[in-house]
């Protein structure tokens, strides 16, 4: 038994009627040699009968039309150069021109300490003293030895003398009088030796005490009464009276600009009304690997008292203005060249990637030097989901 399916497609000629559809199915029974047997019916293949005659039903509808891609709803804005110019307030503190790390320049353990941070202090005032024991032990063993070098040479004067008085009378030998000579010059030079271990042991006694080397403020101490101390060892912090300066630590991208003008406008953080100018006088030739910043020192031009050490200080420079584009940051993508934003072509709404220069970041804000034209439409919003070429509608509200 062979079965075949013959699909008729209905007629769309307009004078006619459509006819529904037909599915015309031929049987060809084969010849069967000898007497007619009766069979039992085979359940299986006319059920699969019925299944290709279904199929046969359901491939003859005509295709259906593919549905139209949906476009990627973005929010965008047309790109406008404006002049803007960069203004750059930093806080910093007031500090002297000169600091002096002040230390004892002998070993020992501190006795004394009459001066604290904050104190002021004249030239010469004692700062701390050290214990003095083992000092005051070298200069008496100094002097000491001193009195015996002396005592020594009032006896080799004595004995030269005689002896130069008898050599001219002839009663003692050239030996004996050069043997004089001899030991007055040793006795010489031993109190010359012992006077100069008596000025170095008093010069020791003198470093046990700690004086300031200037006029100046007590900014910093190190150390404490009974601390052992080495040679050197920072005790105290000296700033000294005279010129002061500000001190900014101003991160390095600030540097690469340079400013129209190096004198910066200086404001008491706790009182705005006083005002100062400052001039850059030093710029640190590293930066800071901790904090990725350089430190730089501006002299104050006549401060005023109230900018004081230590006082916090505002300080606002401000540069040419330049003309760039101000975009939101959600405007931002990561191409092959670096920062990206997606451009729509106004007549297809097509979008395709868009390479651009980032004069520098601001929060929420990207300032865009060069890559665009005036009155492009760049995405602003949805970018991340945007492919070059691809359709999108323009929203006025922002995409969810």
């Amino acid at each position: 038994m062979t079965f075949r399916a013959i699909c008729v497609k209905p007629e769309t000629e307009l004078n006619r009627p459509v006819q529904p559809r037909r599915v015309l199915m031929r049987v060809g029974l084969s010849s069967i040699a000898g007497p007619v047997r009766r069979r039992r019916p085979n359940r299986v293949g006319a059920l699969a009968a019925g299944l290709l005659a279904l199929a046969a039903l359901t491939g003859c509808g005509p295709e259906q039309a593919a549905a139209p891609q949906a476009r990627e709803a973005v929010k965008a804005q047309a790109a406008s150069f404006q002049p803007i110019a960069r203004t750059v307030s930093l806080s910093g503190t007031v500090a002297a021109r000169v600091e002096s790390k002040l230390s004892f320049r002998t070993a020992g353990r501190i006795a004394e300490r009459k001066v604290d941070v904050g104190d002021h202090v004249k030239a010469g005032d004692v700062l701390a003293t050290i214990e003095t024991t083992e000092q005051v032990s070298d200069v008496q063993a100094a002097k000491a030895t001193l009195l015996s070098a002396e005592a020594t040479l009032t006896q080799a004067q004595s004995s030269f003398k005689r002896q130069q008085q008898l050599i001219e009378s002839g009663f003692t030998t050239r030996s004996s009088y050069d043997s004089a000579e001899q030991q007055l010059h040793s006795a010489e030079s031993s109190v010359e030796s012992a006077r100069a271990d008596v000025d170095t042991a008093e010069e020791q006694l003198a470093l046990t005490v700690l004086k300031a080397d200037a006029d100046g403020v007590i900014t910093a101490r190190d150390a404490e009464t009974g601390q052992v101390v080495s040679a050197a060892q920072t005790v105290f912090t000296l700033a000294q009276d005279g010129a002061r300066d500000v001190v900014f630590d101003v991160y390095e991208a600030l540097l690469a600009d340079t400013p129209p003008s190096d004198r910066v406008e200086i404001r008491l953080l706790s009182d705005p009304d006083v005002v100062a100018t400052a001039v850059v006088r030093e710029i640190a030739p590293t930066f800071d690997t901790a904090t990725g910043t350089v430190r730089v020192k501006m002299s104050l031009i006549d401060p005023p008292a109230a900018m004081s050490l230590g006082a916090a200080v505002l300080g606002s420079g401000k540069w040419t203005a330049k003309n760039v584009i101000v975009l939101p940051w959600t405007s931002l993508s990561a191409g092959e060249a670096g920062p990206t934003v997606w451009v729509v072509d106004p007549e297809t709404n097509a979008v395709s990637p868009r390479a651009i220069t980032v004069d520098r970041y601001k929060t929420g804000e990207i300032l865009v030097s060069a890559g665009l034209k005036e009155g492009e439409m760049v995405v602003t919003h949805g970018g991340q989901f945007l492919r070059a070429g691809q359709i999108v509608s323009i929203t006025s509200g922002e995409p969810s």
